[in-house]
C-alpha cells in the first residue's frame, strides 16, 4: 500500500486518501486525473469498503474498463468484480432493467440508438401529416433529446410556454405532438432511447422513494469523472443518490467544458461548492503531457474567461517549441502547408503518422486536408466515420437479435422482416403501422391479435408474415437456453441472413459477409470476457451483449489500425493526445463560429474549445489560418481568430512580417514604378496578403514563363501556352495545387511578374 501511494504527487495523494464527505477535484489537462480516480477507488477497497458500495460513473466504457483493469492490478482482480463502474447510461440501464416493472416497461426493453430514434421520429412526422422539409427528423429529435436531458416529459413540454413559443418561432409548432407520439411508440415497442435511460432513472427515483433508498444504501461512495460534461438529468441523479451521507467525489476541469450543445452544464462544476458547502477542494495543476510552452500558452488563453475556477497549470517537462503559426493565402494552400509540414517532420524526425492530428472546428473542413494528404500519399483516417455497428448488414443481424429478445420492438421488426426479402411491400407495412397506431399496440401484437381482413392484408402477405412471426416466436423461446454466441449463430442461420450474404460473391457481398463474421466474433469475445471478469460459469445472455453494443460510444468503437494521421473535430479530440497537433481554420466566423460571436457565454465556450485543442499536443502545437476561402461559391476573407491574440506573444512563433489580427487582412498599399507598371512582388507564401477586389489581366497578355496569381489556386508559373485562337489554354504549375490546364478566356489570371 505504501508503494502504491508513493506513485502520487502531493496534490494527487491528498485527493486519494481524504475520501469522506464531498470533494471537488479540479484536474487540469494531462494532470493524471484517471490515476487519481483509479487510486482513490483502490484505496477505498483497501480500507475495507465493499466493492458494491462504490459507484464510479464515466463517459465511455473504454475509460471504465481501463480503470477497472488498473484497480485490479493494484489490489487484485477479485476485488473489482462487484464494483458498480461504467458509463452513466450503462449503470442506469442496469438499474432500470431491475426496476422496469415500476415504470411499465419489460426488463428486456430495447435500447434505440440515434439511427433507430430518428427513424421513429420520421414515421411520427409522416403519421401526423407534417412536412418533413419543415419538421426535419434530425432537428426534431435534437429538440426531444434536449427536453429529456432537462427532464421535460411530453406532458410538461406542452405546458412550457417558452418551449412552445420557440417552436412557433421556428415554424415547428407541432413538435410537442411529435414528442408525444414518439414517446408512445417507444413505450409500445418496449424500447428506450439513450436520453430515456436518464429521464426514467430520475422518474424512478422521484416516484418510488423506496427504490431510491435501496440504491442509496448500495452506493455509499460515489465518484464522477468529467463532471463538467454532466447535464441536468445526470446532475440530479448524482445529487439524489449522494444523500444523506454525501460521500461524493467529482473530478473535472471547467476549462474543458465544451458540450453545451448536448446539454452539458458548466454550472454543475462551478456551483459544486454551493451544493456541498462542506466540500474539500483539490487542484491537480501539474501537466505531465505537454511541454512548458504549450501549457503556458494554454494558460494565457483560458485566463481570458470570466466563468472559471482558479488554477494555474504548469509543466516540469522541457520548454519545447513555441506555438507555430502558419499563414496561408487560400484554404487550399493552408492544407498543402500542413500536409507538407507533416511529411517533412515524419521524414526528418522519423515519426509515425499516428503521432499527428489535424483538428478543425467543423467536419466540413476536412475535405481540403484529405485532398492534400492524398496528393502526398500520407495515410489518414477520419475520426468518427461510419461505425462498424451502423453498417447495413450488421444492423440487419442486430435487428433480428433485438426482435427475438423483444418481439414488441417495432423498429427491429420493420428492418428484420425485409431481409432476406419476403415480398412484404411498403403498402403492407403502412397498413400494419397505421393499425398499430390506432390500436396503440406494437406491430407484433397487431399480427398476433387481429385477423388479416381487419388489418387490410391480402392472404399471401398475411401468410408470409405469419411464417415470420412463427420464426420469431420460436427463436424468442430459445433465448435463455444457450449463451449469447451460440444463440446469435442460431438466429443467423434460421433467419436466412448468413445464407443470404454468403450467396453474394461480389466484392461488396464478400465484405458484408466478413462484417457479419466480425460481428459474431465480437459476441464470442464478449462472452469469454464476461466470464473472465465475473469468474463464474453463468450463462452470458444475448440481452447482455445487445446492451453492451447499444451503449458503446464512438471512442469505444475505435480500433487500432496502421499508423495514420488523425483528422477530427476538436470535440472528438477531447480525451486524446498526440505528439504533433495542427489546429486549422483559425479564422473569425470559423473558430469562433459565426453563431457564437454575439454571446459572451458562447465565446467563452469557444475559447475553452480552443484550450482543449492546444492541450492535446504533447510536443508541438501549430495553428493555421487562410486569408481567403470559398463560401457558397464566393471567395471570402475573414480576420484571423481572436484566440490567436489570446496567446501571449512570448509563446508564439509567428511567420516573418506577420501582423496582428486587426490589420492582418487589410489591403496592401498600392505601389507603382515610374513607368506605371506593376512591380515584382517578392513576398513569401506565409506573408502574402489577400487580394481585395481581385482584377484579372487581359488573357492576351499572359505569356510563357510569367508568374501569375489565381483567385483560388494562388501563385504559379505559366509553363506552356497551347490551343487555337478561340480556345487558348495555359498550362500553369501552381505552388500549392500542382499543374493545371486552364482556358485563358475564363481563367481570370493576374500577372505578378514577367
Amino acid at each position: 500500500m505504501g508503494s502504491f501511494l508513493n506513485a502520487l504527487n502531493p496534490a494527487q495523494h491528498d485527493a486519494v486518501v481524504h475520501y469522506e464527505g464531498p470533494s471537488l477535484i479540479i484536474a487540469g489537462a494531462g494532470s493524471g486525473k484517471t490515476r487519481v480516480l483509479t487510486y482513490r477507488i483502490a484505496y477505498l477497497l483497501e480500507q475495507g469498503v465493499a466493492p458494491y458500495n462504490i459507484l464510479a460513473l464515466t463517459f465511455t466504457n473504454k475509460a471504465a474498463d481501463e480503470m477497472k483493469e488498473r484497480i485490479g492490478q493494484l489490489v487484485g482482480a477479485d476485488k473489482t468484480r462487484r464494483l458498480w463502474m461504467g458509463t452513466f447510461h450503462a449503470v442506469f440501464a442496469r438499474i432500470l432493467r431491475s426496476e422496469a416493472q415500476h415504470l411499465g416497461f419489460p426488463s428486456s426493453f430495447s435500447i434505440y440508438d440515434a439511427t433507430d430514434s430518428k427513424s421513429v421520429v420520421k414515421s411520427c412526422i409522416k403519421e401526423l401529416g407534417l412536412d418533413e422539409k419543415v419538421y426535419k427528423p434530425s432537428s426534431i429529435f435534437g429538440r426531444i433529446s434536449m427536453a429529456k436531458n432537462n427532464l421535460i416529459t411530453p406532458a410538461a413540454y406542452v405546458s412550457n410556454a417558452n418551449l412552445m413559443a420557440a417552436d412557433a418561432a421556428m415554424r415547428c409548432s407541432q413538435t410537442h405532438d411529435i414528442y408525444r407520439l414518439y414517446a408512445q411508440k417507444c413505450r409500445l415497442s418496449g424500447a428506450m432511447d439513450f436520453d430515456d435511460l436518464l429521464l426514467f432513472t430520475n422518474i424512478l427515483f422521484r416516484d418510488f422513494p423506496d427504490v431510491l433508498e435501496k440504491y442509496r444504501r448500495y452506493f455509499r461512495y460515489i465518484l464522477v469523472d468529467e463532471y463538467q460534461d454532466t447535464n441536468y438529468a445526470q446532475y440530479l441523479i448524482v445529487k439524489r443518490l449522494a444523500e444523506p451521507e454525501r460521500n461524493v467525489s467529482v473530478v473535472g476541469d471547467d476549462a474543458q467544458s465544451i458540450y453545451s450543445f448536448r446539454g452539458a452544464r458548466i454550472e454543475n462544476i462551478l456551483n459544486f461548492r454551493n451544493d456541498y458547502p462542506e466540500y474539500r477542494e483539490y487542484k491537480l495543476e501539474e501537466n505531465y503531457r505537454s511541454t512548458q510552452n504549450i501549457v503556458n500558452a494554454a494558460n494565457s488563453v483560458i485566463e481570458k474567461n470570466k466563468m472559471r475556477l482558479n488554477k494555474t497549470c504548469f509543466s516540469r517537462a522541457e520548454s519545447g517549441e513555441k506555438i507555430g503559426v502558419l499563414r496561408a493565402y487560400t484554404d487550399q494552400e493552408e492544407a498543402f502547408m500542413v500536409a507538407s509540414a507533416i511529411a517533412q517532420c515524419a521524414r526528418e524526425e522519423h515519426r509515425s503518422y499516428d503521432e499527428f492530428a489535424i483538428l478543425y472546428r467543423t467536419n466540413a473542413q476536412s475535405r481540403v486536408f484529405e485532398e492534400a494528404l492524398r496528393r502526398k500519399n500520407i495515410p489518414y483516417r477520419i475520426y468518427g466515420g461510419m461505425s462498424f455497428y451502423q453498417r447495413a448488414e450488421v444492423k440487419d443481424m442486430i435487428a433480428y437479435l433485438r426482435l427475438a429478445t423483444n418481439p414488441n420492438d417495432s423498429e427491429a421488426f420493420k428492418r428484420a422482416v425485409q431481409v432476406p426479402s419476403r415480398g412484404i411491400g411498403d403498402v403492407t407495412m403502412e397498413r400494419l403501422e397505421s393499425k398499430a397506431v390506432v390500436e396503440e399496440k406494437s406491430i407484433y401484437d397487431i399480427l398476433h391479435h387481429f385477423p388479416a381482413e381487419e388489418i387490410g392484408l391480402r392472404a399471401p402477405a398475411h401468410k408470409r408474415l405469419s411464417d415470420f412471426m412463427t420464426l420469431i416466436g420460436e427463436l424468442s423461446a430459445q433465448q435463455f437456453q444457450c449463451d449469447a454466441y451460440d444463440y446469435a449463430m442460431e438466429v443467423g442461420k434460421r433467419s436466412g441472413l448468413l445464407a443470404e450474404y454468403y450467396a453474394d460473391k461480389t466484392p461488396e457481398g464478400v465484405a458484408r459477409y466478413e462484417n457479419l463474421e466480425e460481428l459474431f466474433n465480437s459476441v464470442k469475445e464478449f462472452v469469454e470476457t464476461r466470464k473472465e471478469e465475473t469468474g463464474e460459469e453463468e450463462l452470458v445472455t444475448i440481452h447482455e451483449y445487445l446492451e453492451n453494443v447499444a451503449l458503446l460510444t464512438d471512442m469505444d468503437r475505435e480500433k487500432k489500425v496502421e499508423p495514420k494521421v488523425s483528422l477530427m473535430t476538436v470535440h472528438s479530440a477531447k480525451g486524446l493526445e498526440f505528439r504533433y497537433v495542427f489546429m486549422v481554420g483559425m479564422e473569425e466566423s470559423l473558430f469562433p463560429g459565426s453563431m457564437s460571436i454575439y454571446s459572451p457565454e458562447d465565446i467563452e465556450e469557444e475559447r475553452r474549445l480552443f484550450y482543449v485543442a492546444l492541450t492535446r499536443a504533447k510536443y508541438k502545437a501549430t495553428v493555421s489560418f487562410a486569408q481567403s476561402r470559398y463560401s457558397w461559391g464566393k471567395q471570402t476573407s475573414n480576420p484571423p481568430s481572436r484566440f490567436l491574440d489570446d496567446i501571449d506573444d512570448k509563446y508564439l512563433e509567428r511567420p516573418v512580417n506577420d501582423k496582428r489580427r486587426d490589420d492582418a487582412c487589410s489591403p496592401p498599399a498600392k505601389k507603382e514604378t515610374d513607368s506605371g507598371q506593376r512591380p515584382v512582388m517578392r513576398t513569401s507564401a506565409l506573408s502574402r496578403q489577400p487580394i481585395p477586389n481581385f482584377r484579372p489581366d487581359d488573357p492576351a497578355l499572359i505569356k510563357e514563363g510569367m508568374t501569375i496569381e489565381h483567385e483560388r489556386f494562388g501563385r504559379g508559373t505559366v509553363k506552356r501556352i497551347e490551343g487555337d485562337a478561340s480556345n487558348v489554354k495555359a498550362v500553369v504549375e501552381f505552388e500549392t495545387e500542382g499543374a493545371k490546364t486552364l482556358l485563358l478566356k475564363f481563367a481570370r489570371l493576374r500577372i505578378v511578374s514577367s
